[in-house]
């Protein structure tokens, strides 16, 4: 039988009614001037965010460099970097954000991504998205005019073939399952939360129907809360469904610095606490931070954070896991 989300580890980390917990988008560094990160000193990093009590991790899905886009996030493939995340590290959850499903193969995904689960002792989650450059499409063989209706034909195909043995499904898209084939691993629980990063094409409806949290980029604080109205109104109002969003981030040294927001945001650590307990009490769930724009050493940042801002967002999970008994497989 399916777990109880609540009971899975890393949806349980970073998603718990009425608190705001925040997690950084990989790579775990400033690089303004630059659209590849230097990725020095990553695996200490990645340590320090884990030791400090941060959420999440979020890889994104970027197989090429396109100028006209702007950066290649953490560089490594999103799977193979988050598997070698879960070695280094053993609380924090390992994210996508997203995997692009429209340009993958959701059966080698739902592979992939039962193996990391497994493998770090159920600290996925996994982002699903659509909505990356048109032209990596026709590098990789796929419709681009078709990705809304195969985003939605994925998602049900990566959730029947990990949650389903011997599964009978049929697709438009991506081939036929007849009973005789079952995908090993399942993942822990026979459970894989799926998050939608970004709008995938879809309108909000589904969205809240089919996905078990949404992120999306945040860029402008004046439609955070029609935004949370819409989502609030589109789900059933009896199972806990998370609002996320992602964001550009840079950190002020001067703690009374005031919000700036253009691309992203800009601030010192005071106006930041009370944005984000505004925020809170809202109902956004978590925040991921992009730490792209940041002209601070990233170590000094997190530091920061870990010391002023996250005492003022206390989450029970973060002291649970700390405790948890369930580390990752070797």
């Amino acid at each position: 039988m399916p777990i109880d989300l609540a009971q899975h580890r890393a949806y349980a980390r970073v998603f718990q009614p009425g608190r705001l917990t925040f997690g950084f988008i990989a790579p775990l560094e400033g690089y303004p001037d630059s659209p590849a990160p230097t990725l020095e000193g990553h695996a200490a990093l990645a340590r320090q965010a884990d030791a400090l009590g941060f959420a999440a991790i979020w890889l994104r899905d970027v197989p090429f460099l396109d100028p006209s886009f702007g950066d290649v996030g953490q560089i490594h493939d999103p799977m193979v970097y988050a598997g070698w995340l879960a070695a280094i590290t053993q609380y924090i959850a390992i994210g996508t954000a997203g995997m692009v499903m429209t340009l993958r193969d959701p059966v080698l995904v739902a592979k992939q991504a039962a193996s990391v689960d497994q493998l770090s002792g159920d600290r996925l989650l996994l982002g699903l998205s659509t909505d990356d450059p048109a032209t990596e499409y026709p590098a990789l063989a796929q419709c681009y005019d078709n990705r809304v209706e195969r985003y939605r034909e994925a998602h049900a195909l990566l959730r029947v073939v990990t949650e389903q043995r011997f599964p009978l499904h049929q697709t438009a898209h991506y081939g036929r399952l007849d009973g005789n084939l079952d995908l090993v691993p399942k993942p822990v629980g026979n459970r894989l939360p799926t998050l939608a990063i970004g709008r995938c094409g879809q309108d909000i409806d589904w969205l809240a129907r089919h996905m078990d949290g949404w992120i999306w980029h945040q860029s402008d604080f004046d439609r955070l809360l029609d935004v949370l109205a819409q989502w609030r109104a589109s789900g059933d109002g009896r199972v806990f469904k998370p609002y996320g969003y992602g964001i550009f981030f840079d950190l002020d040294e001067n703690p009374d610095a005031p919000v700036q927001i253009d691309r992203g945001i800009c601030t010192g650590r005071n106006a930041l606490i009370a944005l984000w307990k505004r925020q809170q009490a809202h109902g956004v769930s978590h925040v991921a931070l992009n730490l792209k724009p940041l002209r601070r050493p990233a170590a000094e940042v997190l530091a920061e954070l870990a010391e002023h801002v996250l005492p003022e967002f206390p989450v029970g999970a973060m002291g649970a896991a700390r405790s948890s008994t369930r580390e990752a497989q070797p």
